[in-house]
């Protein structure tokens, strides 16, 4: 188990929100945190402390009158932290060089690939010609419904017909070089972590996975550990002290 760190952006703001409250219109987020710091500042905190594999994520769509400022401080962490960040939001293979370009490892893909409610193989296809295997990251943030997890996409809003079951992700994954999963209920209430879906992905061996969603404490990822069989990489966002919370960034630092 590693620790991957973010730096989510909204509204031109490095913030942290509850996930299932982003609205397009109007821009709106139940805010947990916002910050005072720029998107380079915490890039230049995960650069120093030799943690890789973090992700920045754009929250506004690419009509928001917010995007452009979104998009800048994106770049600007990016730019001090070559090479050491992943870069999610909107990307397509239009775009994705743009990002690559700019320092990213890796581009995180949802929408542009769970078109419509299902898999655009076509799509898949497109974007692992744009960019390579080794710089796609597909983010399977998911809800439960029905008593199954499916992934969710346009700011999580939106239920797609894709469960996340085993025998999709070995699928997925041959086209992909990790996953980014967001616990999408309990992302951002920092209340405990979704064990069941801890449990099945730990299950997938391919490719390395990152969980987020949930974690309130160190006891929270002691749980993650055993559910994800050490298996999982994990993501705090809210409950790190960098972002309001108690969880000391200097502790999960040795989760390396």
């Amino acid at each position: 188990m590693r620790f991957r760190p973010c730096i989510d952006i909204h509204n031109g703001k490095v913030k942290q929100i509850v996930g299932g409250s982003l609205k397009d219109s109007g821009d709106r987020a139940t805010e947990n945190f916002v910050s005072e710091q720029d998107a380079s500042f915490y890039a230049a905190l995960y650069r120093d402390a030799g943690i890789r594999g973090g992700h920045v994520i754009l929250l506004n769509s690419s009509d928001s009158p917010y995007f452009e400022a979104t998009k800048e401080q994106a770049l600007l962490a990016l730019r001090t932290y070559p090479g050491g960040l992943q870069l999610g939001g909107g990307v397509c293979p239009e775009n994705a060089s743009v990002y690559l370009d700019a320092g990213a490892s890796h581009v995180i893909v949802t929408s542009y690939v769970f078109k419509n409610g299902k898999i655009s193989w076509e799509n898949l296809e497109k974007m692992k010609a744009a960019v390579g295997r080794r710089h796609l990251v597909l983010d399977l943030s998911c809800r439960k419904k029905d008593g199954r997890y499916y992934i969710v996409t346009d700011r999580w809003q939106k239920f797609t017909e894709v469960p996340v079951t085993l025998e999709n992700m070995k699928t997925l994954g041959s086209y992909c070089d990790e996953f980014l999963v967001h616990a999408v209920d309990v992302e951002g209430k920092a209340r405990g972590i979704e064990t069941e879906l801890a449990e099945l992905l730990a299950k997938y061996h391919d490719c390395p996975i990152t969980y987020a969603g949930g974690v309130g404490s160190m006891e929270d990822i002691e749980i993650l550990r055993r559910a994800g069989q050490s298996r999982l990489d994990v993501t705090v966002g809210s409950a790190l002290d960098l972002f309001g919370g108690t969880i000391p960034f200097e502790t999960l630092k040795r989760l390396q």
